[in-house]
């Protein structure tokens, strides 16, 4: 079988590679893929592929269905660009003023549509269903929750779910994943010190909340260091603070925004009472007041042993035994695909698009740039996996 994968794959590259060109010139942020969505409901018609539009606002869902009775596999994509300048020299760089596809989705979309023309073929040959899911807004919103609360995993019901996603870390042909916690819960929080705005040279009568917001973002950093084990995994991150408009002026309040990154359900529910307990503090002994806000974004991706298992057997037919590998440590990075994981057996992986390991593809830069010859591992991939969860007896059982 996956000699066939690899010829239809070869098959449809160039049409692959000539959507995912379209896509890149055009791409659309979160929540507004709606000429991206258009483009894969044409794409999967003109297979005579059941199509669902408008899920999630604008996520699209295509069914193959295989000739014999099984189960169902889904194989997802992410549809959405990012509010980033393009700066890399190539002939189809975006249209759009202030977005492009800096991450890959583009070629996630592309390769997932390879990977229908493929499996559209083999349907004569399948046990069960492949779902594909063309999901929007990853980056910011995530949009996997609403597509799962909108019925994705339902009619038919999905036994299983996949997804990839490119690599700039990672050299060519080599893919990489791992079983158990791999990507972190990547929740986000800000808060604001409320003081007593004055005049510069007279510090005293004011309450200064610049130096009273630099103490707190000092001791957040000893949750890491002395309230959580050290065996736990976490990241407290400070990324944006904002306050004042002069040299001579001391502002009324300085706003910090940040990110926190976990693996157990532990210590996500505790960092936040610990970091309003260090703001509250810091801030009451020095006579100001805060404002404390906390988003939990997407959960932890956890693979499953099993289908992780799987997904490493398939890959090897595809990338030969010595490309696919297990990562030697999770990775602090979130993603959206942890909604399909919570609630079926998944496993997801990365494929590598660096041309030389010292020189990484630095994703959600403005010259990020990789090789369309990627997407043909992307679409053998997808494919490969799909058919051995369907056909294989050790998993039907």
């Amino acid at each position: 079988m996956e000699n066939k994968i690899k010829i239809l794959t070869e098959k449809y590259y160039e049409k692959v590679r000539d959507i995912r060109h379209t896509i890149h010139m055009n791409p659309e942020l979160g929540f507004k893929e709606f000429k991206t969505s258009e483009l894969i409901a044409r794409e999967l018609k003109s297979l005579d592929i059941e199509v669902r539009r408008n899920v999630a606002k604008t996520g699209v869902v295509g069914l193959i269905k295989g000739k014999y009775e099984g189960k169902t596999v889904l194989l997802r994509a992410d549809m959405d660009a990012l509010q980033v300048e393009e700066q890399a020299d190539i002939k189809y760089k975006s249209k759009i003023p202030g977005v492009m596809h800096a991450c890959g989705h583009d070629g996630h979309v592309a390769g997932l549509l390879g990977c229908a023309m493929v499996l559209n073929e083999l349907k004569d040959e399948l046990h069960g269903n492949v779902k594909l899911i063309f999901q929007p807004a990853e980056e910011v919103e995530g949009g996997a929750k609403p597509m799962v609360e909108e019925g994705v995993l339902e009619n038919p019901k999905v036994d299983a779910a996949f997804g990839a996603h490119l690599l700039g870390s990672e050299v060519e042909g080599q893919i990489r994943t791992m079983p158990g916690p791999m990507m972190a819960a990547p929740d986000t929080f800000s808060f604001k010190v409320i003081g007593v705005g004055g005049h510069g040279a007279v510090p005293q009568s004011s309450i200064d909340p610049i130096v009273i917001a630099c103490q707190v973002v000092t001791s957040l950093q000893t949750i890491v260091s002395r309230r959580i084990s050290p065996l736990k995994p976490v990241v407290i991150t400070c990324g944006s603070i904002h306050g004042g408009n002069g040299h001579n002026i001391i502002p009324n309040e300085v706003e910090v925004e940040g990110t926190i990154r976990t693996f157990d359900r532990e210590s996500r529910e505790s960092i936040p009472k610990i970091m309003e307990e260090i703001i509250k503090g810091i801030t009451t002994c020095q006579g100001a007041t805060y404002e404390f806000n906390y988003e939990a974004k997407y959960p932890s991706v956890i693979n499953d042993e099993d289908m992780t298992n799987l997904a490493i057997s398939s890959l090897r037919k595809i990338a030969g035994e010595d490309c696919v590998d297990i990562f030697k440590e999770p990775m602090m990075g979130g993603e959206d695909f942890a909604y399909y994981a919570q609630e079926v057996p998944s496993c997801f992986f990365f494929v590598g698009i660096a041309k030389d390991k010292n020189k990484p593809v630095l994703h959600h830069n403005p010259n990020f740039k990789w090789d369309d010859e990627n997407m043909k591992i992307l679409t053998c991939s997808l494919s490969q996996v799909a058919v051995d969860f369907l056909n294989e007896k050790s998993v039907l059982m």
